[in-house]
């Protein structure tokens, strides 16, 4: 990269923690407020974080459009507008006015102590940055020719210095900065193609055919797993903390709303950007396409803004799913198994060991598993079909709750039957029966629930 590409992206970075750490000076540390903000996020603020947090796999976009065409805005843009919009309507107010902190506090209220610990161990695997702490590395690696394993103790390190003491408050002001750096980028990439390779229509018309099938040339029931991994809205726990942060449940409904906007513009962005680089590259790079396309198209200074943007994107979702692991592992699971009527404001060291334990988890997970799509849809698959139904179900029916034994029984009867799929599956090679792992977990998780509705074997209080 020219010097001027290059101080861009540092000059990014500087303004980064400069945001982040300036919140230690504004911030009085109570937990509500270290986690929440206090529940005083307002509307744009709401907007700016939900947007740029759900994209951090951006390089995973890049990769899948290129491999499969359009069949990307199939799996990963569609379904979630349907999901995110159920949520804004019937979810995300009940949320807000619950006032419960988390997913597995919401578990703990609900169906008791293990259960809220159990489901604070899934989130930890559900909510994991690793995806996104890999997409970092990978970058690190390409551009300052770095081995891959340092690459990705550097992306953690880095994404998680300014939550120490800024909180989720260090989150949303970061994100604001965020949200300008991603739409800007992509909106420059696809002018610069627009103005010297053609107009996308043009494009399209030159693309093969297989890349306009909405399939991608897999199956449709690959296709439709994908659909139902959309679902994980629901049990999103980055959705959960925003509503929950939100200043009324009219806010939280109102900001899903317009964030599904500012979503379906920077998928199409994205997506023609993805399509341009069938025809323009010719990689097995494909996780790098947006960047190798930017380096191919855009000239000096311009090739800085957009891989600012870039980085921007992934690290968005870095620091806000490192925090959401953190609470999960330190208040959830540390300070609930260690402290049973201790003040809450005693949680935040917890889940300051919790950001230490979790990014090392992430770590582990990014080194092991190095595919984004492949990270994100393993773990949808084995642990989404645990946790839906029991949250959406004591969330929407009033007063509903069950006995310790039979709600944990709930949640790992489906862990069990996904996990076990899979892994025979992979032993055999191809999908047990021709069915993805999801589905048999998602039967089990609602033969489970009419089991115990129509064995009355739920209580009401």
């Amino acid at each position: 990269m020219h010097l001027i590409d290059s101080s861009i992206i540092v000059a990014y970075f500087i303004i980064l923690i400069w945001i982040g750490v300036s919140q230690k000076k504004i911030i009085a540390q109570s937990s509500e407020n270290f986690i929440l903000s206090g529940r005083k996020l307002s509307l744009f603020g709401f907007i700016a974080t939900l947007v740029t947090t759900w994209y951090g796999a951006i390089l995973g976009i890049g990769e899948n459009t290129y491999l499969y065409g359009i069949q990307t805005w199939f799996i990963f843009s569609f379904p979630y507008y349907i999901f995110a919009t159920l949520y804004a309507f019937f979810i995300a107010p009940k949320i807000r006015e619950n006032r419960h902190t988390s997913i597995p506090d919401h578990f703990h209220n609900h169906f008791g102590k293990a259960s809220g610990i159990l489901a604070a161990v899934l989130i930890i695997f559900l909510a994991s940055p690793a995806p996104y702490i890999l997409s970092m590395g990978v970058l690190i690696e390409y551009f300052f020719q770095i081995n891959l394993g340092l690459s990705l103790v550097i992306a953690t390190l880095f994404s998680v210095f300014y939550l120490w003491n800024g909180g989720f408050s260090a989150v949303v002001k970061t994100d604001f900065f965020q949200f300008i750096c991603m739409f800007v980028s992509f909106f420059i990439l696809l002018g610069f193609l627009w103005m010297n390779v053609g107009s996308p229509l043009q494009m399209i018309k030159a693309l093969p055919v297989n890349f306009t099938d909405p399939l991608g040339g897999n199956t449709f029931q690959y296709v439709l797993v994908w659909f139902f991994i959309a679902a994980w809205t629901f049990i999103d726990p980055g959705f959960f903390q925003r509503c929950a942060a939100a200043k009324t449940p009219k806010t939280a409904k109102k900001g899903i709303l317009i964030a599904i906007g500012f979503w379906s513009i920077f998928d199409a962005l994205t997506l023609f950007c993805g399509l341009y680089a069938i025809n323009l590259l010719k990689t097995d790079q494909a996780l790098l396409t947006y960047p190798l396309l930017a380096i191919d198209i855009l000239p000096i200074g311009f090739l800085g803004l957009f891989l600012t943007g870039i980085f921007a994107i992934i690290m968005s979702t870095i620091d806000s799913l490192s925090f959401i692991t953190a609470i999960t592992f330190g208040r959830d699971i540390l300070w609930r198994w260690t402290h049973k009527k201790a003040d809450k404001e005693q949680s935040i060291p917890f889940i300051k060991v919790g950001l230490i334990l979790s990014s090392t988890i992430s770590l582990i997970l990014a080194y092991l598993i190095p595919s984004v799509v492949g990270l994100l849809f393993t773990l949808g698959s084995i642990i989404i079909p645990s946790l839906i139904l029991p949250f959406v179900s004591s969330l929407l029916m009033k007063d509903f709750h069950l006995s310790e034994k039979i709600s944990v029984s709930w949640i790992l009867v489906p862990l069990f039957i996904s996990f076990f799929w899979l892994l025979l599956s992979n032993t055999l090679g191809f999908n047990f029966l021709k069915i993805e792992p999801f589905y048999p977990g998602m039967i089990g998780s609602f033969i489970y629930y009419f089991f115990i509705i129509r064995g009355h074997q739920w209580q009401l209080k």
